[in-house]
């Protein structure tokens, strides 16, 4: 047969009809949410806040529950020393720069039980100022941590991003000293604290002007909860309703350290008191720790307090704050 004829006997194959692609799978939406989140936060440095974190951290573990300790001092993250690890090879300069897609990923064990770290940024320059999306991502990350407790330790001063980890928390704690300063300093931070929430409600609210004409100091404006209340019942009455359960909804707690007298130990609910009568809000008193030296021979020695000298009279007095923050309401 001629090389035509072979060609006209050849077999031509045609492609096989490809299998129908397997539907997708559905997006699998984390809906897990933290039991309660706890930030602890203060109007300065050097009142410890970090020893208040570790150590109700540490109680919280010990009776049973699931802890997640955040260092949230982006510029100087030092939770780790309070607990007596090394500084993690992992953290949330990680999360920050996406080497890692979950806070999970950069939670270490601590040596205690059921209680895990996320140490702050350590080698990102301008990690104490993230960026809006970046700042909303960890917020976002935080409030899913399937834990009981997440305890947030916070900076010091009272710039956006540290109000804004203040407020994601179910429960602040605001720690202050025995001392004009720090109560100064502690006044500062809550007010503070309070107009920001307020800001970040405006929408909701539909005060935008009065709260805008408090943050910026106006003439004339509101310089008081108690006095914005006010001018929202002449001015706005519509919106009055939704400020005042605004207002009612935000209760931070307080935590004295380093009480030498009695009457440091009365201070807390003093301030507490102070506070409802000049300025209208309510304060909890969540307790106060005695100043006792074991606390700076623990730091000294790089270790927790809790498990350094857990029968010291530091130690009763953070165990008795813990009592308090678990009887809260959810």
């Amino acid at each position: 047969m001629s090389q035509g004829g072979e060609a006209e006997n050849k077999i031509i194959e045609f492609p096989r009809p490809k299998p129908p692609r397997a539907p997708r799978k559905p997006r699998v939406v984390k809906t897990t949410r933290a039991r309660r989140i706890v930030a602890v936060g203060g109007g300065k440095g050097g009142i410890g806040k970090s020893l208040v974190s570790a150590n109700l951290g540490i109680a919280l573990a010990q009776r049973g529950s699931s802890v997640v300790l955040v260092d949230a001092d982006l510029g100087g993250a030092n939770l780790h020393s309070c607990l007596g690890v090394p500084q993690p090879q992992v953290s949330l300069s990680d999360f920050i720069d996406r080497r890692a897609e979950t806070l999970e990923e950069v939670a270490v064990p601590t040596g205690i039980e059921r209680l895990k770290l996320i140490s702050g940024a350590r080698d990102v320059l301008d990690a104490a100022n993230p960026r809006h999306a970046e700042k909303q991502k960890l917020l976002r990350h935080i409030r899913s941590l399937d834990v009981d407790y997440v305890i947030v330790d916070l900076g010091a001063g009272t710039g956006f991003n540290t109000l804004d980890f203040f407020l994601l928390a179910d429960t602040g704690i605001v720690v202050l000293l025995p001392e004009p300063t720090s109560i100064e300093n502690a006044y500062r931070f809550i007010k503070a604290a309070f107009f920001r929430r307020l800001q970040l409600m405006e929408r909701t609210l539909g005060c935008g002007e009065l709260i805008a004409d408090a943050l910026a100091g106006a003439p004339g404006a509101a310089k008081t909860p108690f006095e914005l209340l006010t001018q929202a019942r002449e001015k706005l009455p519509e919106a009055y309703a939704r400020l005042e359960v605004a207002v009612n909804g935000f209760r931070p707690q307080l935590v004295l350290n380093q009480a030498r007298t009695r009457a440091d130990h009365e201070l807390g609910s003093q301030v507490s008191g102070a506070w409802k009568k000049f300025f209208g809000l309510d304060l909890g008193y969540l307790g106060a720790v005695a100043h006792d030296d074991a606390a700076w021979k623990a730091v000294r020695a790089i270790k927790p307090l809790l498990i350094a000298e857990p029968g010291s009279t530091a130690a009763a007095g953070l165990l008795h704050v813990a009592e308090n923050l678990l009887s809260l309401p959810a």
